[in-house]
C-alpha cells in the first residue's frame, strides 16, 4: 500500500499531541517485547485472559490458536494464555463481568463497540503511557486503522489497531469474457464501473447476468471520501452535505440499470454477477464455496477527486482493560502481535492487517489456496481513506441506523429522491443525538451508540 504523507502527517501529529513526543521508530521495539517478563504488573502473575468479539472467526478455536494462540505459547512460555470468544448467550460482556472473570485484553470493532461494550461496562483504559514507556513506533500502523482508534477514544487512546475488514472488487473473468469486456484496470472510476456494468447486465437465454453489487450501506458508511455523517465540531448529523448527494446518486445509478436491481452480494459465488466489493473474508469463503468459479481481485473504482482512495476500513482492535492487573505483559502481547514478523504470519493466513510494511502486505494470502495465483496485489494498490477526526468531547452515534434508513426503505421501498432520503435520515440521526444526550445525562446507556 502507498501510504498516503498527508495521512500519515496527520495521525502523527495527533498521537504526538497525545503523548507530548514520540521515541525513534523500531529502534526498541522487539528487546522491549522480550523484556515485558520481568515487569508484570501489580498481581506478579503470569497469566493473560484475552476476550474476542471480532474478529468473529476466532469463535473457532482451532483458528483462534493457529492464527495466534500458538504463537504467544511460543513467544511468552512462561505465560498461561486463556481465550474466550463473544457467544449468544453466555459470553457476552456483561456474562464475564458478572462472573467476576474480566479480561486482560479484548479484540472488537473499533468504531461500533468502543461505545456500545467497553466504555459501556467501564473498560477502558488509555494505552498512550505503555506506548511512550515501550517506545511503540505508531507510525508503523495504517494510518486509518489508528485514525479509527483515536476517533473512538475520547481524545486518548483505547485500542490498538489489529486487523481490518476491508472491502474489495472482485470479478466473474467468464462473464467478462462472454461479453466482449475489458477486465477492470488499475485506475478504473466509478463511471468507468458504471459503463461495464451497464454492458455486463444481460439475459442471456434464461440467465439473467448482473453488472454489479454492492451493499449500498457499506460504500456509504465506509466511503472513499471520507465524507463525515456527524459534525466534527458541533453535536450533529451532516448527511445532507453536496458530497452526501454525489455519493449517493454514484452508486443507486447502478440499481437503476434494468435488470441490475439491488441483491445480496453472496450471489456472486453463483456465478452470475460480474463484478461485486465485499469484505475479503466474504470473498474467501464465495471461491471455497464454488471452487469452479473463474474470478479474481480487481480495483476498487474511485472518485477523480480521490484518486488513491479504496474504502474506509472497518477496524477491529485491541484493548486493555482498565481492572487488568497486568497491564505492562498485556501491552507487550499487543507489542508482539503488531510486530513485523507476526503481521507478516497474520497477513500470509489472509488477514488485513494494520501493518503499513510493504513486506506485510505482500506475503497476504500466500497461505490460502484460494487466492493463489490471484490479483492479490490490487487489494493494497490503494490507500485507505482516512476516517474524518472528530471533538472529544461531543456525543457519539453509530450513524450506520441512519445510513440503513436512507435504503431500506426511503430509496429502494418508497422511491424517494435521493435529497429527501438523505435528509430524513438526517433528522433521525439528529434525534438519535438528542435522545442519547439524555440517556447518558441520566447516567444510562443509548442503543445509538
Amino acid at each position: 500500500m502507498n501510504i498516503s504523507r498527508k495521512g500519515l502527517f496527520t495521525i502523527v501529529i495527533t498521537i504526538s499531541l497525545l503523548t507530548g513526543c514520540l521515541g525513534e521508530p523500531g529502534a526498541e521495539r522487539n528487546e522491549n517485547a522480550d523484556a515485558v517478563i520481568q515487569d508484570e504488573g501489580p498481581s506478579g502473575s503470569n497469566e493473560i485472559f484475552i476476550y474476542t468479539a471480532w474478529p468473529a472467526h476466532y469463535i473457532d478455536e482451532g483458528i483462534w490458536d493457529r492464527q495466534i494462540g500458538s504463537f504467544l505459547k511460543k513467544k511468552f512460555p512462561e505465560v498461561k494464555f486463556k481465550h474466550v470468544h463473544w457467544d449468544n448467550p453466555g459470553r457476552q460482556y456483561q456474562d464475564l463481568l458478572a462472573a467476576g472473570t474480566v479480561p486482560d485484553i479484548i479484540f472488537d470493532d473499533v468504531a461500533r463497540n468502543t461505545y456500545r461494550q467497553v466504555r459501556r461496562f467501564g473498560l477502558e483504559y488509555d494505552m498512550i503511557d505503555l506506548v511512550k514507556k515501550y517506545n511503540f513506533d505508531l507510525s508503523a500502523l495504517n494510518p486509518a486503522d489508528l485514525r479509527n482508534s483515536i476517533n473512538a477514544s475520547d481524545g486518548k487512546l483505547y485500542s490498538l489497531p489489529f486487523n481490518s475488514g476491508e472491502w474489495v472488487l472482485v470479478y466473474n473473468k467468464d462473464i467478462f469474457d462472454k461479453f466482449g469486456v475489458e477486465y477492470p484496470a488499475e485506475g478504473i472510476t466509478w463511471d468507468d464501473a458504471y459503463e461495464k456494468a451497464k454492458l455486463l447486465t444481460r439475459q442471456d437465454g434464461d440467465v439473467t447476468y448482473k453488472g454489479f453489487q454492492v451493499n449500498p450501506a457499506h460504500y456509504m458508511m465506509f466511503n472513499q471520501l471520507a465524507e463525515p455523517s456527524l459534525d466534527p465540531d458541533e453535536d450533529k448529523a451532516v448527511l445532507t452535505s453536496d458530497n452526501w448527494l454525489k455519493i449517493t446518486n454514484n452508486i443507486r445509478r447502478f440499481f437503476d440499470i434494468p435488470g441490475n436491481q439491488l441483491v445480496k452480494t453472496n450471489a456472486f459465488a453463483k456465478g452470475t454477477i460480474a463484478m461485486a466489493i465485499d469484505k475479503i473474508e466474504t470473498v474467501a469463503g464465495w471461491a471455497n464455496e464454488n471452487q469452479s468459479l473463474n474470478w479474481d481481485f480487481g480495483p476498487v473504482p474511485v472518485f477523480p477527486e480521490a484518486p488513491q482512495s479504496r474504502f474506509q476500513p472497518n477496524t477491529y482492535g485491541m484493548f486493555i482493560t482498565n481492572q487488568s492487573q497486568n497491564k505492562d505483559l498485556a501491552f507487550q502481547v499487543i507489542a508482539y502481535l503488531l510486530s513485523p514478523e507476526m503481521q507478516r504470519e497474520l497477513s500470509s493466513q489472509g488477514l488485513v492487517t494494520s501493518s503499513a510494511d510493504p513486506s506485510v502486505q505482500g506475503a497476504f494470502g500466500q497461505d490460502l489456496p484460494e487466492f493463489r495465483g490471484k490479483n492479490i496485489q490490487s487489494v493494497f494498490s490503494l490507500n485507505s481513506a482516512v476516517p474524518p477526526s472528530r471533538k472529544a468531547d461531543l456525543t457519539y452515534i453509530y450513524t450506520r441506523i441512519q445510513i440503513d434508513l436512507v435504503w431500506k426503505p426511503l430509496i429502494l421501498e418508497e422511491s424517494k429522491d435521493t435529497a429527501t432520503a438523505l435528509r430524513m435520515a438526517n433528522d433521525e440521526a439528529n434525534k438519535a443525538i438528542e435522545t442519547t444526550k439524555v440517556i447518558l445525562e441520566q447516567g444510562g446507556v443509548s442503543s445509538a451508540q
